[in-house]
């Protein structure tokens, strides 16, 4: 017999529930939403500006340059879709296991995905230097004579990969929220707000037949987002895995690319969450110690995955025999950008061991700077397969060195500023919590056990 982990907490009503999920929609938001809107804003606002300065003078103000031709927008692009992971791990795979603990905080990692996959979207448009010509990269009819995409490409299996886990994941959050859409409806007191919550809850009125329809729509949805997990990121890898180029041309990219993916996704989401705690005490009692010591462990387990990719490069590298291969790994850990190869290995390897304790993986301000520290880490990793690549090619005639400018780090900053001014204006207007779901897994925990 298995006593079960209480997933919420304060002895709630289901009153309770609707009434403080509800609060920050209905209300004025408390003043830690205002401190955290405040620096996002400004940070959109930088973001604008320096992306409008580089679009209007060129790609020179970056630090791209030859040998590297792929830079931080590269790098910034494969690590903003890597965080959006988690959500439609979260949602769709831990559904399908009828795992109960997603309840709190599957609402929120959703949230997240979409507004990660938005913001890498805009990464390989600024990378092009003419985003006004973005459309060329979709096959349609044209009137330019036989221009078509390379569709033997990844790089348009990118776009196509992208766009259909974007559409998806937007789908599968929409149809989660209209239950709880329905209830906002139903309380709101000013005709704009029933108006357009009315719109956006499809005429829901809980019957039967809603129920029904919903439950089975969400269960195929689930199945549908499911195998994208996986897809996504592997079409991803295949950006570097087909080319020819030595410390690219592995087939451990796909699986090491989700891998690291989920450990950074969940990195974010336990960074959030903290946040939303801190800044939003009453979600306490429904984003619990047990839901983080959750993720915790799933960032350790990740962390050890992706550990062990780093090491089987280098073994299959010497194993290969191939003298550029070799050389290639020995110049990430040992060659000029060897600073930022540790960075990563300590980052993403070393330091989430430290939730092999359990006083530590249930520690509020250890989660929280174990979780910083992953996604830098993370970041580092896509610049160390990207620039230490790129940067000794096989005739030292092409060596060079890529160098950051203020531009590189203004649109990497500004990017958060983008993701949290989006992930803000949620949490203002939509519940972060699914009260639906919520209501359900209320008494789970409650002094009763159950059967493992």
């Amino acid at each position: 017999m298995i006593k079960r982990e209480i997933l919420i907490e304060g002895n709630k009503t289901y009153k309770d529930i609707t009434d403080e999920i509800c609060a920050p929609v209905e209300t004025l938001p408390p003043k830690g939403w205002f401190y955290y809107f405040i620096p996002a804003k400004l940070g959109l606002l930088f973001y604008l500006s320096v992306v409008a300065t580089i679009l209007g003078v060129g790609m020179g103000l970056m630090g791209v340059n030859h040998p590297v031709g792929w830079g931080t927008d590269i790098v910034t692009f494969v690590f903003w879709v890597g965080i959006g992971h988690a959500g439609t791990l979260i949602s769709a795979i831990l559904f399908l296991f009828r795992q109960k603990w997603r309840t709190g905080i599957n609402r929120t990692a959703e949230a997240m995905t979409i507004f990660a996959v938005m913001t890498a979207g805009i990464f390989p448009l600024i990378h092009t230097g003419r985003p006004w010509l973005a459309y060329w990269l979709l096959p349609y009819p044209n009137q330019r004579g036989p221009l078509w995409v390379n569709f033997r490409s990844p790089l348009l299996w990118d776009v196509f990969a992208v766009s259909t886990y974007l559409t998806v994941s937007l789908v599968f959050w929409y149809i989660g929220m209209v239950p709880d859409i329905a209830t906002l409806r139903d309380r709101a007191k000013n005709k704009i707000r029933k108006l357009v919550y009315g719109a956006l809850s499809l005429g829901w009125r809980g019957t039967n037949r809603n129920w029904q329809h919903y439950e089975s729509l969400y269960l195929i949805l689930a199945g549908l987002s499911t195998p994208l997990v996986l897809s996504v990121h592997s079409i991803v890898s295949f950006d570097f895995a087909i080319s020819g180029l030595p410390g690219w041309h592995t087939t451990i990219f796909p699986p090491y690319f989700v891998a690291g993916a989920i450990f950074s996704g969940f990195a974010m989401v336990v960074t959030l969450m903290i946040l939303i705690r801190i800044g939003m005490p009453q979600m306490k009692d429904y984003v619990t110690i047990n839901h983080l010591e959750v993720m915790n462990k799933i960032i350790m387990a990740t962390g050890l995955m992706v550990g062990y990719a780093y090491a089987s490069e280098f073994f299959i590298a010497w194993y290969s025999g191939v003298e550029y291969e070799k050389y290639a790994f020995i110049n990430r850990a040992f060659g000029p950008y060897w600073w930022s190869y540790w960075i990563m290995a300590g980052c993403n390897v070393i330091i989430p061991q430290i939730f092999w304790f359990r006083n530590m993986r249930r520690s509020i301000p250890v989660m929280f700077v174990v979780s910083i520290f992953v996604n830098i880490g993370m970041w580092f990793e896509r610049f160390v397969i990207t620039v230490t690549s790129l940067h000794r090619d096989f005739l030292p005639a092409n060596w060079g060195m890529f160098n950051f400018t203020f531009y590189d780090f203004g649109v990497i900053i500004g990017s958060f500023g983008m993701f949290f001014t989006l992930f803000l204006l949620f949490l203002r207007v939509l519940p972060m919590v699914a009260m639906s779901e919520v209501k359900p897994v209320l008494n789970v925990g409650r002094g009763e056990d159950h059967h493992a």
